[in-house]
């Protein structure tokens, strides 16, 4: 607190004195600071298994079955009874406390699938026998990286895009929102739809196609800021002292624009871990067998008497969005002039 200026101090005082976004951001970040390490909490393999007082890390790398006493020259499956007791005989291993991953199929199930919450799954499994909970630890990463990099993404293209409108006006200006408004009225869902055909779908290849439409939300508010901020005294004073039109922009016109750009940043990734989950949940998404809480959705859906894998999936995506807009909403009111100190 010492190192910020005291135009940042009130607004991060302004930010705590909003509880509930306060907590909601401790607990976002708590969750996302887990689910980074899904391998280490939810895996088939054992985090670290001694054998013969030798050392291994399955969880890291893949092992053939023959360096625990096996037959076989192929990676080692150690939920296999008979690899398992080879490593019990002569070693020990430590297994994350789900040991199943998010595509692991449990072949030990009592009842057909999806099987119920027991002491195995904890949240069940779905229709193919893989766990619910692990599931859940891997898509809620996926969810929060895809969100994370396509509002970072988008935001950078749509602040850049529209400081060049503001700034320079005239027929750029005009040019640029005749661009815009083509471009914001085309069909997303046909061009998902066109892609998914076309091209495997992928982490990327989703995120590069709502990239192409996701940067046009910032451009109206970054460039509504910078055509105000530009007729000011200091912005004119340093243009007549000769500074540069990037100097200009970077001094002094963004980090105004920006403070009103950062209010939408946190709604901005709600809505893309909504359009994920929207298009795993019409299966125009990520490729089959993927972890996604849209998949989860899906399978609620289609396994009406399995009502878990619907309350997960609902319960899941209720609370990440709740959190993102409780977290929305203290920035925005730590960003807002209007409020002196809490």
């Amino acid at each position: 607190m010492a190192s910020l200026s005291p135009l940042n101090q009130r607004r991060w005082c302004n930010f705590k004195a909003n509880r509930r976004g306060y907590v909601s951001l401790w607990i976002l970040g708590v969750l996302f600071f887990i689910s980074l390490f899904a391998e280490f909490l939810a895996n088939d393999k054992p985090i670290l298994a001694v054998y013969r007082g030798e050392a291994f890390a399955p969880v890291l790398k893949d092992y053939p079955e023959t360096a625990f006493g096996g037959a076989f020259d192929t990676p080692a499956n150690y939920r296999d009874p008979v690899v398992a007791e080879l490593i019990a005989q002569q070693g020990w291993a430590l297994w994350p406390p789900v040991r199943f991953s998010y595509g692991t199929v449990n072949y030990a199930l009592t009842v057909p699938a999806p099987a119920p919450p027991s002491a195995d799954n904890w949240l069940g499994t779905d229709d193919q026998a893989r766990d619910v909970l692990a599931r859940l630890i891997y898509g809620l990463r996926l969810s929060l990286l895809f969100g994370l990099i396509l509002a970072v993404v988008s935001s950078v293209v749509g602040i850049v895009a529209g400081a060049v409108q503001g700034y320079f006006g005239g027929w750029i200006d005009l040019l640029f929102q005749r661009v815009i408004e083509i471009w914001s009225g085309m069909p997303q869902l046909f061009i998902l739809i066109i892609v998914s055909a076309v091209l495997a779908p992928g982490f990327w290849t989703l995120l590069g196609v709502l990239l192409l439409f996701s940067w046009t939300a910032l451009v109206a508010v970054v460039r509504a800021e910078v055509l105000r901020t530009r007729n000011f005294d200091y912005v004119r004073a340093a243009r007549a002292l000769g500074v540069s039109d990037f100097g200009i922009m970077a001094r002094h016109v963004l980090p105004n624009a920006l403070v009103a750009a950062l209010t939408y940043l946190p709604f901005i990734l709600s809505g893309a871990i909504v359009a994920l989950t929207s298009l795993d949940f019409l299966g125009l998404g990520l490729p089959p067998g993927a972890p996604s809480l849209g998949e989860l959705l899906r399978q609620g859906k289609e396994n009406l008497q399995a009502p878990w894998l619907a309350f997960t999936g609902f319960f899941a995506i209720a609370v990440l969005l709740t959190l993102l807009v409780f977290v929305g909403e203290a920035v925005r009111d730590a960003l807002d002039p209007r409020k002196g100190a809490a």
